[in-house]
């Protein structure tokens, strides 16, 4: 790991001043002067995988929840009044993470924390705030999930993948359990979840670093610390042989996604998964591509992903197939492809082809001050240190054909398989 006065050539880390209030939120903050433009995020650590049966997608209901109010700026207040100083918000939910964000010109940074450390301390908590933002969720879980091919794939593959662990139940949650969640349920998860402790604020561009922590810390600095989070039951038993899944769904036609459980964000092994995707999947000279788009037109599109999480996440393919093909088919030539990796790894233009377009995505990020600032939260929550952050591409740069042939062989045999396969019905 990096010391806290290195630079990883991407980031000056001896250029981040921080500071942990007495009531636990951590404060980080990055001069950058390319612009007169700041970027300001508050990641909460607290996602899906923090919920339990009954109430899952609480974390992205929260998310709603947050733009309805509080003590000082009333409902649908934030918005309007940050875009009366030019600025603009949103926020997301993630498997581990919550995270609010916004961006604006450097001007308007003490009415950004105004809002932000309102909504932290008193947060209106309604009954009638939780119906309309339960509607909303209801309605785009039909949306993203019970209308859409990818939504229903993507969710009984993570069930398949996870038994146990709560990974296993989508972000947005079963739509019984978002039917259900009290205002009860939303006031202890706001006191435990939301409070000081469990958050950090990150705050990147055009500052003076000493006078934007003595504004933070005189805005947050008498909002209680809340009590702890309860630890989160991580287990899950070891797969001993492929499990498969089928959906019947009026989709146009038959699709197949494929996955993995793979390694956490902290384990070495990630950066060589990152790798072999690359490999695999990435650009229209990736293996996966040449083979089933470019050479047997197998499939009309192809996907693979491998999102870095805390405990292990998954290594998933995603593949439409082109009109009359067989699922078998495609399944057939994936194994292969795969067989064929494990057994005798990739080329070293291949692995350096990757690590090029890995390395320009990377450069891409933290060439703004929004990615700076996601960079920085999302090196802390999910590597345990701000100061990860950049150090990817040091991962990256280590990584040899060696270690790309290992992770396909260990992670992506077929005995650790989990298929699920959209079987194209009319709708009655």
């Amino acid at each position: 790991m990096p010391s806290p006065t290195a630079s990883t050539g991407l980031i000056e880390l001896d250029a981040v001043r921080t500071q942990v209030l007495p009531n636990g939120l951590r404060l980080r903050v990055l001069r950058e002067t390319g612009s007169p433009t700041l970027s300001y995020a508050t990641f909460f650590q607290v996602g899906s995988r923090n919920e339990r049966p009954g109430v899952t997608g609480i974390s992205h209901l929260f998310e709603h929840m947050m733009f309805n109010g509080a003590a000082k700026y009333g409902p649908k207040q934030f918005d309007r009044v940050l875009e009366a100083r030019g600025g603009a918000s949103n926020a997301y939910t993630s498997n581990d993470l919550t995270v609010y964000y916004e961006d604006f010109a450097a001007d308007a940074l003490e009415t950004v924390i105004d809002l932000e450390s309102d909504r932290m301390r008193s947060l209106r908590i309604d009954d009638e705030a939780l119906e309309q933002e339960r509607e909303v969720v209801k309605e785009e879980r039909r949306l993203r999930t019970d209308n859409s091919v990818y939504g229903l794939m993507e969710e009984a593959l993570e069930s398949l993948v996870h038994q146990a662990h709560p990974y296993r139940w989508p972000v947005i949650g079963w739509m019984s359990d978002i039917e259900r969640i009290s205002r009860a349920d939303c006031e202890a998860y706001f006191r435990t979840f939301y409070a000081p402790g469990n958050a950090a604020v990150y705050v990147v561009g055009d500052l003076d670093p000493d006078a934007t922590l003595a504004q933070l810390a005189g805005a947050y600095g008498d909002i209680p610390a809340g009590p702890a989070p309860a630890p989160v039951a991580t287990g899950e038993p070891d797969q001993r042989g492929e499990r498969r899944a089928e959906i019947r769904y009026p989709a146009q036609g038959p699709a197949l996604l494929c996955g993995w459980r793979a390694a956490a964000a902290r384990s070495p092994d990630a950066a060589a998964l990152d790798m072999l995707q690359a490999c695999l999947g990435v650009g229209e000279s990736s293996r996966l591509r040449r083979r089933l788009i470019h050479k047997d037109a197998l499939v009309t599109s192809l996907g693979l992903s491998f999102g870095w999480r805390i405990d292990p996440g998954v290594f998933s393919i995603f593949a439409e197939l082109s009109p009359g093909v067989k699922v078998e088919r495609v399944e057939k030539i994936l194994a292969e492809e795969l067989a064929r990796v494990a057994e005798r790894g990739v080329a070293v233009t291949e692995l350096k082809r990757a690590r090029a377009l890995l390395r320009s995505s990377v450069l891409h990020e933290l060439g703004t001050h929004h990615g700076l600032a996601q960079a920085l939260g999302e090196g802390e929550a999910l590597l345990g240190d701000w100061r990860q952050a950049g150090r990817v591409l040091e991962l990256y740069a280590r990584v040899k054909p060696a270690e790309v042939r290992r992770v396909a062989r260990d992670y992506l045999s077929p005995d650790r398989r989990n298929t699920v396969v959209v079987v194209p019905e009319t709708r009655p």
